[in-house]
């Protein structure tokens, strides 16, 4: 079985890590095919939304340490390589990426795999996930965007309490400090996170994409730049055909039908 299955309905490409019986820890093979999947999607034009989750009782418990030899007399492990190779361009994809990205967090995810929920765009979880800043347990920096993400999402002080204990935070609380969306109930993550992508790629793609520059950009802009940001997308969005059918379906008093150009 790969170790990252992938499919296509709808408009909405899922993507499914696979490696249930290791809590979907991440190795080069994943990364691998977790790359290819999001070229596709950036290629597709019939792609118009990603819904991204695990397999099993775990969304992903990131780095597979089972493949580092930590053992005496090993050669010293160099972790900017395998963050330079592969962490770093995934979050960098998931981010730049021109199309709405739905996570649905169906168990624990740690490490890189908690960072790598949170450069998605819309995060929901199972009220039985949780999320483990775990690297301080290895005597290691969060990584994978973690020391990004974080103090913007909670706050330095939540942060920094979560880094330093490496103590889980459940879906509920992670929603109450608004880390994610939403937490649901076990058994309907996956229905809402599927309405949730399906909704997305019914919607103004091309919209979708210059929202997400503009609001992830907005954190190392000035409100000037910010400013003269906004002017800029909104003359690109304001040409797109999404824009012309959006204003005729409200005169017209009717749900739009976008095609997502």
């Amino acid at each position: 079985m790969p170790s990252v299955l992938v499919s296509v309905d709808a408009g909405v490409e899922t993507i499914t890590l696979n490696r249930p019986e290791k809590l979907n820890a991440l190795n080069p093979e994943m990364h691998a095919q977790l790359r290819a999947a999001l070229e596709r999607a950036t290629d597709d034009p019939q792609i118009r939304a990603l819904l991204v989750t695990g397999a099993g009782r775990g969304f992903c418990t990131g780095q597979d340490l089972a493949e580092r030899d930590v053992s005496a007399g090993a050669a010293p492990i160099d972790l900017s390589v395998s963050l330079g190779s592969h962490y770093n361009p995934l979050v960098r994809r998931l981010r730049a990426l021109p199309k709405p990205i739905v996570c649905a967090v169906n168990g624990v995810a740690a490490g890189a795999g908690a960072n790598l929920a949170l450069a998605c765009d819309v995060v929901i979880a199972a009220r039985s996930a949780s999320f483990v800043q775990a690297f301080a347990r290895l005597g290691l920096v969060p990584d994978s965007g973690g020391t990004f993400f974080l103090p913007r999402l909670v706050g330095t002080a939540r942060a920094m309490g979560l880094a330093l204990f490496a103590e889980p935070l459940g879906a509920e609380r992670a929603e109450q400090w608004g880390l994610i969306w939403k937490a649901v109930d076990d058994e309907r993550l996956a229905d809402e996170a599927l309405a949730l992508a399906q909704t997305l790629a019914s919607g103004p793609t091309k919209g979708y994409g210059l929202l997400k520059k503009a609001m992830y950009a907005s954190a190392g802009n000035s409100l000037d730049a910010q400013l003269d940001l906004e002017r800029d997308l909104q003359r690109e969005a304001g040409l797109s055909e999404d824009y012309r059918e959006g204003v005729s379906a409200f005169k017209e008093k009717r749900m739009p039908r976008f095609k997502g150009k």
